[in-house]
């Protein structure tokens, strides 16, 4: 029982917001492809949240083995089981194997170029975390990691890439850089006492400006693709709530409040969920 809790703490299975910020790009993707009648749809939704939950908790294993020390001189981070002692190095990687094996029996499930580009992916998967010791970007590398699901989602089912994809793909990495620095905010001071580097550091003093220019982005480019569908309808009441889930996250942002800035993080599942029903009205 203790060694299941242990991994629950290790892969944040009881924290699901990071495996569904993976998921969702993933369903914007198949909601773009679908045309209405597809019968892979609901299949590959299903495969493609198997997948984050499954990379996202082997990512989260094999990052906190690479900042181990980091970790131990962190508030926030060292009661997590590696800095803490709880559970070995060795142990640790056997997790995370494991869990690729399964992604990787998820994966090929689809054609080959998703299979690619998948594969491809694991490139970024295993470098972001050395990325916060060498740039003030790292939550860039995470918006090229995180969001990648968007063009495999759309690969599996037309087996290709489009401009469309590509547009959505640039605006979910300005989405990331958004929520990725608040969510940074929290370790600032001692992010600063280590030697880690983030946008949030980088912009510490204009970090608010900073959120606004990268949700800018997202929305601009969103609205932008699908302006040919901008009217009194659903379609138009569901991209509102997306953007102003964006608004309020800026309106509320405080530097100086810890929790809330957790909060506000936490707040773009629903930002996820309202693209993701916003695209796939597109087609009623």
């Amino acid at each position: 029982m203790q060694q299941f809790k242990i991994f629950i703490e290790l892969t944040r299975l009881n924290k699901p917001i990071g495996y569904m910020l993976l998921f969702w790009p993933c369903s914007w993707g198949l909601a773009l492809a679908y045309d209405g009648n597809n019968e892979k749809f609901i299949p590959y939704l299903i495969l493609f949240f198997l997948g984050s939950v499954l990379m996202r908790s082997a990512g989260c294993i094999f990052n906190d083995i690479v900042d181990k020390d980091f970790d131990k001189k962190v508030h926030r981070t060292r009661k997590r089981p590696i800095p803490a002692g709880l559970i070995s190095i060795k142990q640790s990687f056997i997790y995370v194997v494991a869990l690729c094996i399964l992604a990787f029996l998820v994966l090929i499930q689809f054609n080959f170029l998703t299979i690619v580009l998948g594969l491809g992916s694991m490139f970024l998967a295993f470098t972001y975390p050395f990325m916060k010791r060498i740039t003030y970007w790292p939550q860039l590398f995470l918006g090229l990691t995180f969001n990648w699901g968007v063009i495999m989602a759309w690969a599996s089912m037309n087996n290709g890439i489009s401009l469309d994809i590509v547009i959505l793909y640039i605006s979910a990495i300005f989405w990331t850089l958004g929520y990725d620095t608040i969510y940074g905010t929290q370790d600032m001071s001692d992010d600063e006492i280590i030697g880690l580097k983030s946008t949030s550091i980088k912009f510490k003093k204009n970090i608010k400006a900073f959120i606004f220019l990268s949700y800018s982005i997202t929305s601009l480019l969103i609205l932008f693709m699908f302006k040919n569908f901008i009217g009194l309808n659903v379609f138009s009441f569901l991209l509102i709530l997306f953007i102003l889930s964006l608004i309020f996250q800026i309106i509320k942002f405080d530097k100086f409040n810890p929790d809330s800035c957790l909060k506000l993080f936490k707040l773009n599942n629903y930002s996820g969920l309202f693209l993701f029903l916003t695209i796939l009205f597109t087609n009623y």
